[in-house]
């Protein structure tokens, strides 16, 4: 059986760069790429639009949402002189929706990720930049000081804490997907899948985590099937056709293909989400800035502002991502040990 090729859900893809500036219309500047292309306004006075332009993967939302003068003034100097803040968005070359992907104007770059970014700015009464680069350059720019945070689906990891700092935003889950008609939940319990037959990616860690769960099942007895299949299309057509019981991926993933097969024949559903850290710790998603670099503070307390006043709820729900809510934004919570990241 061929297998699945799926990158691991710590990273977000996206087929071009922009760059987007703060105004009542954005335009787009030159990125990493050597692209340049207009983009429409996603931001306007005391507002940001989240969900713009995302095809049927997001309910477009205005989210009033102004600067804070209290946690402006907790920014460093050279960024206050700056007046922007500089989002690194590791979405070359492909794109991952939702968190991150060229909108259905084929302009402007869109998702959760780099929403929440001009949410964060806009609190912070700055111009959100938006640098697009690899993965790994993503933090070759943090390294550098050209990029300020990163806001790209970031796994908070005890090796990156080494040169990096966190402040959380999501839980970082994976999560079944069944048929829409079907009733099984996994509840959490890896026990409720004995029996079924789960198609997932290789080589992701969701992978890892089926796999230790199909041999704790084969030690009691039971059986778990773990399918491979080329892509992610061929795996839902699998799942449509009843070759398949589930599919698990990032829990993302699974709320943009529900999103977008609502209301279809092939329509689906999220079946549980699990941690994608594994069963001792929760893993989170968070806000990365250069260690030291004195703005891990203002962008946690930024994102508190918008936990507590309800734009962060907004956020969630526009991309159909609130089951990854998190209470608060953490500075540096535990992360992924280092024999596992």
């Amino acid at each position: 059986m061929p297998r699945l090729r799926t990158r691991p859900a710590r990273t977000a893809s996206v087929a071009t760069a922009a760059v987007l500036a703060l105004g009542l219309g954005l335009t787009a500047c030159g990125s990493d790429d050597g692209s340049d292309a207009a983009a429409p306004a996603a931001q306007v006075k005391d507002a940001v639009v989240v969900g713009a332009f995302s095809n049927g993967a997001a309910k477009q939302t205005t989210v009033k949402v102004s600067a804070v003068a209290s946690i402006r003034a907790e920014l460093p100097k050279r960024v206050l002189d700056s007046n922007q803040l500089v989002i690194g968005l590791g979405q070359l070359p492909a794109g991952s929706a939702p968190l991150g992907f060229l909108g259905s104007d084929q302009k402007t770059l869109t998702g959760s990720e780099p929403d929440i970014g001009r949410l964060v700015a806009a609190v912070l009464g700055l111009k959100p930049v938006l640098e697009n680069a690899t993965w790994e350059n993503l933090f070759v720019g943090l390294d550098s000081g050209k990029t300020d945070v990163g806001f790209s689906n970031i796994t908070d990891t005890e090796q990156r804490k080494l040169k990096y700092d966190f402040a959380s935003y999501r839980k970082d889950n994976v999560a079944f997907e069944v048929r829409g008609k079907d009733t099984w939940n996994f509840a959490g319990d890896y026990r409720n899948l004995a029996g079924k037959t789960v198609a997932v990616g290789s080589g992701t860690n969701q992978e890892k985590i089926l796999l230790e769960w199909q041999t704790k099942l084969k030690a009691e007895g039971k059986k778990l099937d773990v399918k491979y299949y080329q892509d992610s299309n061929s795996a839902y057509l699998a799942l449509a056709g009843h070759k398949i019981d589930a599919y698990f991926a990032p829990n993302p993933s699974v709320a943009y293909h529900v999103a977008k097969t609502a209301g279809t024949p092939q329509a689906t559903r999220n079946a549980g989400a699990y941690s994608g850290a594994g069963a001792s710790l929760q893993g989170l998603i968070c806000a990365t800035t250069k260690k030291d670099s004195g703005l891990v503070k203002p962008v946690a307390d930024a994102l508190n502002y918008l936990i507590k006043n309800g734009q962060y709820a907004q956020w969630l729900a526009a991309w159909n991502l609130s089951n990854e809510s998190v209470p608060a934004s953490e500075i540096n919570p535990p992360g992924l040990p280092t024999s596992n990241s």
